[in-house]
This record gives structure tokens, C-alpha cells and sequence, in this order.
């Protein structure tokens, strides 16, 4: 796996990752998930939903950054695939953290280039053109979103619920990324238009619910 896709996928990366929760919080304060054999359920669907699209557009990203691809095309229709406004404000939201650190670490043209057409980038097609700039694959850029999709959660549950951090990691190791960043970086180079498009309703009702408890009580996550 390229570097760039392992800093990227590092929780120390200043992307503004660490206050989402993908998800978790929402299906914790339901008591949906209580313990860790709650979790392999919920981050397998979730890798096969949300992360499998964000796979897909990460890795159409770091394939648009040597082919110099239509960003607010791309940018447009992850935001057509994503019909919870607040999983999109959460997306734009890091996707301005890690286009902001990702400014710093790889200054590029083709940066300046997505930033100049979408202001506010979702975070897998920032991060996507982030690795194809610093030289990395379609399949690297999908792997680090995906795998990203996934500890954010897990480690939302070990602050959440007080769990065992090695046998959450232990669920997170089992999870098979390989196979569906694999497929996600076969569409790599395909018309935007015509990219995957899988539908994950529970996680959008999940956080149209925690956008709303936010604005009532305190949270721990932003999403």
C-alpha cells in the first residue's frame, strides 16, 4: 500500500475524522450495538454500503488526478448518491480538513485545480486525488477510505461503550477491504455518471437522527 494512503489512513492525520462516528453513536444510544459481537454486523454492512461507494469515488479520484478528470462532476455525483444532507455536511466537512492538511503535506496543481471547482470537496474525492497526486493507486486511495469507513466506528465504540481496543481491532482485522477495494478500483476509470450506486437507508436515517438529538443534547461526534 502506497505511503501517502497510509498517512491518510492514519487517526493522527489532521483530517477531522476523529469526531465522526459514522454512524455508531446514533445505533449505540439505541442500545443496537452494546458489545463487541454487536460490531462485525454493523461494520460489515457499513464497509459494504457507505464505504464501499466512498471506495469507488476515492478510487475514480486518484484515477482523475493523472487524467486530469472533471472534479465537479465526480464531486456532484457522490452528492446525488448520498441523500442524507447530514452525511454530506459531515463528508464536506472532512473533506475540508484533509484538503486543508493535504494542501501542506502534497502541494500540487491538481489540487489547486479541485479546490478552484469545488470549494467544499467530499472527503473520499479529496482523498482520493490527495494519493493519485502523492503517486499512489485507484486501489490505494479505495483502500484508505474504506479502512477509514470502518475505524472511525470501531474506534467511536471503544470511547462509546468502554470496549476492549484490541478486540475491537481484532474485528476491524477481520473485515475483508481487500475484496471490495478491489472491485471499487475496477470502475476506477469509468463515466462518473455510471458508477456504483449502493443505497445503505438505515445509516441514513441513523444520522438524520443523530443531527437531531445533536441540537438537543450534547454528543460526543459531530455525525
Amino acid at each position: 500500500m502506497d505511503l501517502s494512503a497510509l498517512i491518510l489512513a492514519d487517526s493522527r492525520f489532521p483530517g477531522g475524522g476523529h469526531i465522526h462516528s459514522g454512524g455508531l453513536e446514533e445505533v449505540v444510544a439505541r442500545k443496537l450495538v452494546t458489545s463487541v459481537r454487536d460490531l462485525p454486523g454493523f461494520l460489515s454492512g457499513r464497509l459494504r454500503t457507505a464505504g464501499y461507494l466512498a471506495a469507488v469515488f476515492a478510487a475514480a479520484s486518484a484515477h482523475a488526478a493523472v487524467t486530469e478528470g472533471n472534479w465537479s462532476l465526480l464531486d456532484s455525483e457522490l452528492d446525488a448518491r448520498t441523500p442524507s444532507l447530514a452525511q454530506r455536511e459531515a463528508s464536506r466537512a472532512q473533506g475540508r480538513g484533509t484538503a486543508r492538511a493535504g494542501r501542506i503535506a502534497w502541494p500540487s496543481p491538481v489540487l489547486d485545480a479541485l479546490l478552484a471547482e469545488t470549494p467544499r470537496p467530499h472527503h473520499p474525492i479529496v482523498l482520493g486525488a490527495l494519493v493519485g497526486v502523492a503517486g499512489g493507486s485507484p486501489y490505494d486511495a479505495a483502500m484508505a477510505v474504506a479502512y477509514l469507513a470502518v475505524s472511525g466506528p470501531a474506534s467511536a465504540a471503544v470511547r462509546l461503550l468502554g470496549l476492549d481496543p484490541f478486540a475491537v481491532n481484532a474485528v476491524v482485522a477481520r473485515l475483508d477491504l481487500a475484496s471490495v477495494c478491489a472491485e471499487a478500483a475496477s470502475v476506477a476509470g469509468d463515466d462518473p455518471a455510471a458508477l456504483p450506486s449502493p443505497g445503505s437507508p438505515a445509516l441514513d436515517l441513523f444520522a438524520e437522527a443523530h443531527a437531531r438529538h445533536h441540537k438537543e443534547e450534547v454528543r460526543l461526534f459531530a455525525s
